[in-house]
């Protein structure tokens, strides 16, 4: 065994060795300075902390310095950064390195010695982590609550999943055009012909093509417009339509609809049920809250609830959660569960990684940046909802604009679809006039027009138009739904 190799030491009578292959190291580094370009094969995914033999740790670091300097990594050249003296397992550095130069293996099998030295690594690393989980529970201090370390332990090992890839790096255009026509095909063959998910709002979808993966999509409006409503009815859509479909290799893919996580940072589980209970069954949450309904309601109740419960939607209710909380605990639903939309309720109660930001500007972008990277690593939509800011209140016509994005800054530029929820009637109703006036008379009519009626403005979408899609909203159940034309209305009888 290498002189140099590191021991693992394990509770009991006996010591294993760490997982570790010393050979695997010597001929991928032969390789290596045998032939520079064999570096570029596994460079992407392997670094000097992977290697088991500390010597071999630094020879990897030292040939990566060089190479990426554009100077040539050889036996000859790389000695020289070495101490005149140095030995490694009781020779010279020098005939150390040549030896390894020897042992070296072929271009071909580089990348594959590359990912096994990798996968080793990874299992120490895993070795590691337990060996602290049961050291810390031995030893931990009494205030010390075992939920701590639960958390703790459960952030390293989510850490070692994400560090712990070794996929991606450039693609030919023409894996990447493959790509676009399946998603056409599938479009094509879909009901609705949309190429993402539905969000069961029919004039929405046709301007948005459905919610598409590896978008980040936010959804603003003043308190009060019902932001929160419409993704709870988008989020109910997408699981109720939920239809599983098995691939060969023995995964499963949504066919149509999806698996949904609803991140609900401002009510609790339960307000959100009632929430969804009222919204699906037509009885007022008011009325649900305060028992106030007929056995006909009940039975609806009963019927909706029965419904709900067997759908895959899944809601962390935890407050105050950071940016990179709530990245693990989504690939964690992808992992065990999996995931097809992530909501978001909502971005402006979520916090940093750091403990203190210079500023709320600067949280809020490493929020959205954070948000983003996460769509495009689970390939899902996000839809993150937003708070506007109060300069809406201040102008005589209070739709949204981009600018009134609080920190708008990093939200819009995140952002793929940015969306507003906007109602008029909202506003109208504030400004009831006098009954019986030539003004109030003016109003009511206005107020005929607008009520019920809800408008998504559509202010950025980078695969599609801008506009204003109309939709029917239910304040009492706060629902929203299709809005209906006269043109698909029945002839009326005369």
């Amino acid at each position: 065994m290498d002189a140099t190799a590191r021991k693992i030491e394990t509770a009991g009578p006996l010591a294993r060795m760490a997982p570790h292959n010393v050979e695997l190291e010597r001929q991928l580094l032969g390789a290596i300075l045998v032939n520079n370009e064999t570096f570029y094969r596994v460079s992407d995914f392997l670094e000097a902390t992977h290697f088991f033999v500390d010597a071999h740790r630094r020879v990897y670091e030292k040939i990566s310095q060089l190479i990426r300097a554009g100077k040539t990594a050889s036996p000859i050249t790389l000695k020289t950064f070495f101490g005149a003296d140095e030995q490694i397992a009781d020779i010279s550095v020098t005939q150390y390195l040549l030896r390894l130069a020897a042992d070296s293996t072929t271009v071909i099998n580089a990348e594959d010695h590359g990912r096994l030295i990798f996968d080793l690594a990874l299992r120490r690393s895993l070795i590691h982590i337990g060996e602290d989980m049961v050291n810390v529970a031995f030893d931990s201090p009494i205030d010390t609550p075992p939920k701590s370390q639960i958390e703790d332990a459960e952030r390293r090992l989510y850490e070692l999943a994400e560090t712990g890839r070794y996929e991606g790096g450039f693609q030919t255009f023409s894996e990447a055009l493959t790509t676009a026509v399946d998603m056409a095909a599938a479009a094509y063959e879909r009901a609705g012909g949309l190429s993402g998910l539905a969000t069961g709002l029919s004039d929405l979808d046709r301007s948005m093509g459905g919610l598409q993966r590896s978008d980040l999509i936010i959804l603003a409006g003043r308190p009060g417009m019902g932001k929160t409503s419409l993704a709870t009815n988008i989020a109910y859509n997408v699981a109720r339509n939920y239809k599983a479909m098995a691939l060969q290799d023995g995964t499963v893919k949504a066919e149509d609809g999806g698996i949904v996580g609803f991140f609900s940072l401002e009510m609790s589980a339960e307000q959100l049920a009632t929430r969804l209970l009222a919204e699906q069954s037509g009885v007022p949450s008011s009325l649900i809250r305060r028992g106030s309904i007929d056995a006909e309601q009940f039975e609806r109740l009963a019927a909706t609830a029965q419904e709900i419960q067997t759908l895959p939607l899944y809601i962390d209710q935890t407050g105050g959660l950071s940016i990179g909380q709530l990245a693990a605990r989504a690939r964690r639903l992808k992992r065990q569960r999996g995931l097809d939309l992530l909501v978001v309720d909502y971005l402006q109660l979520l916090q940093g990684s750091a403990k203190r930001s210079e500023s709320r500007v600067q949280e809020i972008t490493e929020i959205t940046t954070g948000l983003k990277a996460l769509a495009k690593e689970l390939a899902v939509p996000v839809l993150a909802l937003s708070q506007l800011s109060r300069q809406v209140e201040s102008r005589d016509d209070k739709r949204p604009q981009l600018s009134d994005l609080r920190e708008s800054g990093s939200i819009e530029q995140d952002a793929d679809v940015v969306m507003f929820v906007f109602r008029e009637e909202y506003y109208l109703k504030n400004k009831k006039p006098k009954e019986g006036s030539e003004e109030f008379f003016s109003w009511q009519n206005e107020m005929e027009t607008v009520a019920g009626v809800a408008e998504v403005i559509i202010g950025k979408q980078r695969h599609g138009p801008t506009g204003t899609v109309l939709l029917q909203f239910d304040a009492e159940v706060t629902r929203f739904s299709n809005l209906a034309r006269e043109v698909s209305l029945p002839d009326r009888l005369e």
